[in-house]
């Protein structure tokens, strides 16, 4: 019987509520040294000046609601657009690249020869 655990002891509070009496709170003990005091310091809110102003020339609270809601959704929208043509330029890039490369090499001297001329109307155009 020597291996069981110590049975739990519930207590009553001053108040008439029972609990558990290992999660009573311990009292506070004095300390020699001086606590540390940690500060968390937060990024300022953003700032709404283009919202008072808005509200202050007489456009409405909903507007200005719409145009926090919407602005960051636009930036978005349109950083997605810009990615997705600017990956449609690579690729348009490397496949213009890679048909000239075959011309030359495939063509033989008539290959070679349009290679040249599209060469020198590219540099006519600058």
């Amino acid at each position: 019987m020597s291996n069981l655990p110590d049975p739990i002891r519930v207590v009553q509070l001053p108040d008439g509520t029972y609990t558990y009496a290992d999660q009573l709170p311990t009292p506070l003990q004095p300390t020699a040294t001086p606590q540390v005091v940690h500060q968390h310091i937060h990024q300022a809110p953003p700032d709404r000046t283009v919202q008072r102003i808005a509200l202050g020339s007489g456009i409405g609270a909903g507007t200005v609601a719409a145009g926090v809601y919407f602005g960051p959704l636009l930036v978005g929208a349109l950083t997605a657009i810009a990615a997705n043509l600017a990956l449609l330029a690579f690729l348009a890039a490397v496949l213009a690249w890679g048909v000239v490369s075959v011309v030359k090499s495939i063509g033989g001297p008539d290959g070679k020869a349009a290679a040249k001329t599209l060469v020198k109307s590219r540099k006519r155009r600058r």
